[in-house]
């Protein structure tokens, strides 16, 4: 739904009035205002804290996107430092208190995908390699086929072992060590931090992927909010706990679901791919 009245902002003239033609002119230039739209939140804001922005909300308002967003997206030195996404939701979005790294994921996703359907239509043409020829080819994704896990349906849906406390967290039994951990969802700046803590550990040949997410999602154990007690228990309990937290987690978190219809031009296998979200995502072929 587009929302655009009384969003001019021109200010009061000070100076004669142009003749006719030069005021109609001026009229259709500045007249225009990027179009606007409500998404739908996966979180339905149920995650946020009282006093977020987002708290209890259901949507979030956004602008269409326009060449100065274009000039985000190209440059080299905020994509060098991963902050060009960050930038972007910045400038999109209307509501200028909420801050686009304390967005959940999955919220994060949800407003990725919307503003590239309005700005380039929902068809995301990007290369495919087929699983059961291996033969690479073009193929054609339909964005709006996306499907939404809302935290209704999570939470309608939660296994016995796991509970959603009124924090915003959830609290889960680990199968083996029997420890009950807290969890909560991550945001924009995790998955910033993760993505710099694995750059770091790169160059140091010490990659930690499934420690350092851990570290972020996990906030208690067995009440002890410490973090000597976190980092203790992330790098000592058994693997098997470790995997169930992370198999848990997916589906604990309100998010899209991009796993969409694939069907090989070349062998006609289908399966549900999951669609790879390149650089070619906000630069479709003109």
């Amino acid at each position: 739904m587009s929302r655009n009245k009384d969003r001019l902002g021109l200010g009061e003239a000070s100076s004669p009035e142009p003749s006719a033609p030069v005021a109609a002119m001026g009229a259709n230039i500045f007249s225009f205002v990027a179009p606007t739209e409500f998404v739908q939140l996966p979180s339905e804001g149920r995650y946020y804290t009282p006093g977020h922005p987002l708290s209890d909300h259901e949507t979030i308002e956004i602008k269409q996107m326009t060449a100065k967003e274009e000039d985000i997206l190209t440059s080299i030195t905020l994509i060098k430092n991963g902050v060009a996404l960050d930038r972007l939701l910045e400038s999109i979005i209307i509501d200028k208190s909420i801050n686009p790294k304390t967005l959940l994921v999955g919220d994060r996703n949800a407003i990725v995908i919307a503003a590239r359907v309005s700005g380039y239509g929902n068809t995301y043409k990007t290369s495919i390699t087929c699983p059961q020829c291996i033969t690479d080819q073009k193929y054609d994704f339909n964005l709006n086929d996306a499907g939404i896990l809302t935290a209704t349906e999570v939470l309608a849906n939660l296994p016995e072992e796991v509970q959603k406390l009124e924090n915003g967290t959830y609290q889960v039994i680990l199968p083996k060590s029997n420890l009950t951990v807290g969890l909560r969802l991550m945001t924009g700046a995790d998955e910033n931090a993760i993505a710099k803590q694995i750059e770091s550990d790169k160059k140091q040949q010490t990659e930690r992927l499934v420690t350092t997410q851990l570290s972020r999602m996990i906030v208690s154990v067995n009440g002890n909010e410490t973090r000597e007690a976190i980092d203790y228990v992330v790098n000592n309990i058994p693997s098997g706990d470790s995997a169930y937290i992370r198999k848990t987690y997916k589906t604990l978190v309100p998010n899209l679901e991009l796993k969409l219809g694939f069907a090989c031009a070349s062998c006609s296998h289908q399966e549900q791919m999951e669609v790879p979200l390149t650089a070619e995502f906000f630069w479709p072929e003109q």
